[in-house]
């Protein structure tokens, strides 16, 4: 029953992809469509073994540059079958709140001064925008099937790269490729992995997963990706209708086996850093609301906050269960490492007795108006996670600790010391 479910699904999606506009011209830039019967091996393209089908008909890459086997690729769609938006517009945040509703999901980029707003209900048809913020070009990206929401720096070794879909899945995630060389990368690293850029890292930015009341609360002059996006789509809708139900499995996965320590589609914020990986579940979050850690010996603070709605819940993405958001940030600050608790529905750093938000703004006491430095983090199912980074360790808070209770009394005590003042 579940096979055909999800079979339907990708009968959905097929139909979602195919149906609409283009925009009635080829853009400079635009994929060139390569000649039907291209499969014959030449001098310049010699035989690989078991490439996914229709790699070679599709793409032009020296794919005997490959580091991953191509037995872990599966191919779903046609290349760009799945449209990136190559040329963006943007509207401002008052625009954009007739049609985004409070608790919907946008990917949150803040660069040079410049905010924007990717909404998940545009990524999730398009999966790529290939953008210039702050005079830099970036690739903003979502992978539905993984919940990576994920922004890249795309120059690599002085060149730009742009970004198309390949319609491949390797461990269920989006395999992109650029359109200069045609190589491969795998979304949830960022890394080249078949092709002549094979082995190439791309730099991941610091960006977060919000509810839109959020971004908006903070970016009154914010830019929002517009819906103007040259094809029709219904936005707003999911055709993932229940895929992040905790007793699912995820689409096509083929991969590691996943360690029963979290349901597979548990969502999870992963922090990779200095060679060490952690994984925060959310519901663990939930329960504490904010977690003081050190990874590969930078002092973090990941911090959770209801109000974000899930876009792989409801067929409407604003109806989308309460998920909540996770957000990552260093906690030195003035060359000291705060130490953050929450008490009485606020959370409160112990050095001074400031209130912060889940952006890492204070907002409250001798620090208001101070702001943490963002660490790159990633939105997670577990299984995506555990899959590319095996080694991870998982947060488990010891909320029953003498610690813990220690902190939390501390907190409230400096919370009354600073109402008194």
């Amino acid at each position: 029953m579940r096979r055909f479910l999800w079979l339907a699904t990708l009968a959905l999606i097929l139909s979602a992809c195919a149906v609409g506009t283009s925009p009635p011209a080829m853009e400079e830039g635009s994929p060139t469509p390569k000649p039907t019967g291209a499969d014959e091996p030449t001098p310049s393209r010699p035989v690989v073994e078991d490439l996914p089908s229709g790699a070679r008909s599709e793409f032009e890459t020296d794919f005997t540059m490959h580091s991953v086997p191509f037995s872990e690729i599966s191919t779903v769609l046609a290349k760009d079958r799945i449209p990136a938006i190559d040329d963006p517009t943007f509207v401002g945040v008052d625009q954009a709140d007739d049609w985004l509703a409070s608790e919907e999901p946008v990917l949150m980029l803040e660069m040079g001064g410049e905010a924007r707003a990717y909404p998940i209900q545009i990524l999730m048809y398009h999966e790529i925008v290939n953008d210039v913020v702050d005079n830099t070009p970036v690739a903003a990206t979502y992978c539905p099937l993984c919940n990576t929401g994920i922004v890249f720096e795309r120059v690599v070794d002085g060149e730009v790269l742009d970004f198309g879909t390949t319609g491949r899945l390797r461990f269920s995630n989006l395999v992109m490729y650029d359109r200069q060389t045609e190589s491969w990368w795998q979304q949830a690293s960022g890394e080249a992995i078949a092709g002549t850029l094979t082995g190439e890292q791309l730099t991941i930015l610091p960006s977060t997963m919000i509810a839109w009341g959020d971004f908006k609360a903070k970016h009154l002059e914010g830019q929002v990706l517009s819906r103007e996006t040259g094809y029709q789509r219904d936005y707003g809708s999911n055709p993932y209708v229940g895929y992040d139900d905790p007793s699912s499995s995820p689409f096509l996965y083929n991969g590691p086996q996943t360690a029963d320590e979290l349901p597979q589609t548990a969502r999870v914020l992963g922090v990779e850093l200095n060679g060490e990986a952690v994984a925060y579940p959310y519901e663990r979050l939930e329960d504490v609301r904010m977690a003081n850690d050190t990874v590969g010996g930078v002092p973090v603070v990941v911090l959770w906050g209801p109000g974000t709605a899930s876009a792989l819940d409801s067929a409407r993405i604003a109806e989308g269960d309460d998920v909540g958001a996770a957000t990552a940030f260093s906690r030195e600050l003035d060359g000291r490492a705060l130490t953050f608790a929450f008490a009485d529905d606020r959370i409160t750093d112990l050095e001074t007795g400031s209130g912060w938000n889940i952006l890492g703004e204070a907002v409250a006491g001798p620090l208001q108006g101070r702001q943490l430095e963002p660490v790159v983090s990633v939105n997670h199912f577990w299984f995506s996670w555990a899959a590319f980074q095996p080694e991870t360790r998982v947060y488990q808070p010891d909320a029953s600790s003498a610690d813990f209770e220690q902190t939390t009394d501390r907190a409230k005590k400096l919370m009354d010391v600073s109402a008194d003042s």
